[in-house]
């Protein structure tokens, strides 16, 4: 028999109507009472976390997360969060840097509409991501949702309200669930592999998006303020010349070590790469570090991860950043 822990966090899976709109107000028995019949032999335990809407999840409740599954690691088979989607796919990301190299599955799941309710996805969804954490050949933190595996540093949210809410950002599924059954497409190698449980996150990392147009007259401040800025490009890693200037004035101010820059895009798909256009290749004379294919929400809880570290030193950062982690980036 296996052993599943459903960690329960609030979200629409475990919302109830009110006059005032959704409320997450199951707990988490009351949401495994909705599960339907498995032909499975599994024991499920359940433990409720938190109960919020995820729009307020924090950096706080992702290390709250990572440590429920280290206290019971050994004790269970696989784990099970029930948690909101909007920032599900920050959450996942983040326990793929907190918990690595887990050889037992680590899954997120949630509902576009409440469980409680005639039309929903909350009871296909919850049934799928407990018979994927009890099959022999899961691992690793993934995404179940609609009937797709989404490997946790590749997940982001597409849609607000159809039930396929999620994609795979520049990687495929993992896996397809249909009726029950696991169709994988990717294979995981969990032989040999031992957790690597981590405790603290940097949470002085601020995302920058660019306008045109856009004004400098933020920049200092946010460079005085955070420890690390992600800079949302244009296309392939574009930054105006208006504000290149003060970016990387204020960058100097500051060892390299102390103030990381990180140039991502705004492109949801295949990435960046500020070789290709001029407004990208003279940034090259500068400090600063490149996401390439790496999702926005990868790239916050990475660099979040990075940045924890106390006497941390250039290299490490970007040793780190470029480690390809979870399959977050495939190429540097």
């Amino acid at each position: 028999m296996k052993k599943i822990l459903m960690l329960t966090t609030g979200g629409t899976i475990a919302s109830v109507s009110t006059p005032y709109g959704l409320i997450p107000t199951l707990n988490s028995e009351e949401l495994l009472s909705y599960l339907p019949k498995l032909e499975e032999d599994i024991q499920i335990n359940t433990r409720e976390l938190y109960s919020i809407d995820s729009t307020n999840t924090c950096p706080k409740h992702w290390l709250l997360i990572a440590k429920a599954i280290e206290d019971e690691y050994y004790n269970y088979d696989g784990f099970v969060i029930c948690h909101g989607t909007d920032t599900m796919a920050y959450t996942a990301s983040a326990l793929s840097y907190l918990i690595q190299d887990s050889p037992k599955p680590i899954v997120l799941t949630g509902a576009q509409k409440p469980i409680g309710m005639e039309i929903t996805d909350a009871k296909s969804n919850l049934r799928d991501s407990i018979i994927y954490a009890a099959d022999d050949s899961s691992c690793g933190v993934q995404i179940v949702f609609s009937g797709k595996v989404i490997l946790g540093t590749r997940a982001k949210k597409t849609r607000t309200f159809s039930f396929e809410a999620f994609s795979s950002i520049n990687y495929p599924f993992l896996a397809e669930i249909y009726d029950g059954k696991i169709i994988r497409y990717i294979s995981q190698n969990k032989n040999d592999i031992k957790p690597v449980f981590y405790h603290s996150l940097n949470e002085n990392v601020y995302v920058m998006k660019l306008i045109p147009g856009i004004s400098d007259s933020l920049i200092p401040t946010i460079f005085e303020k955070y420890d690390g800025i992600i800079l949302e490009s244009f296309g392939t890693g574009g930054v105006p010349d208006s504000i290149q200037e003060t970016i990387f004035k204020n960058l100097d101010k500051y060892e390299a070590k102390d103030k990381v820059l990180v140039i991502t895009t705004q492109v949801q798909n295949e990435g960046s790469d500020t070789d290709i256009y001029e407004v990208g290749v003279k940034l090259k004379k500068y400090k600063y570090l490149e996401a390439a294919d790496m999702t926005l929400e990868a790239t916050l809880t990475k660099l979040m991860w990075i940045l924890s570290k106390e006497n941390r030193t250039w290299e490490y950062i970007e040793d780190n950043l470029k480690k390809i982690i979870s399959f977050d980036r495939v190429r540097g």
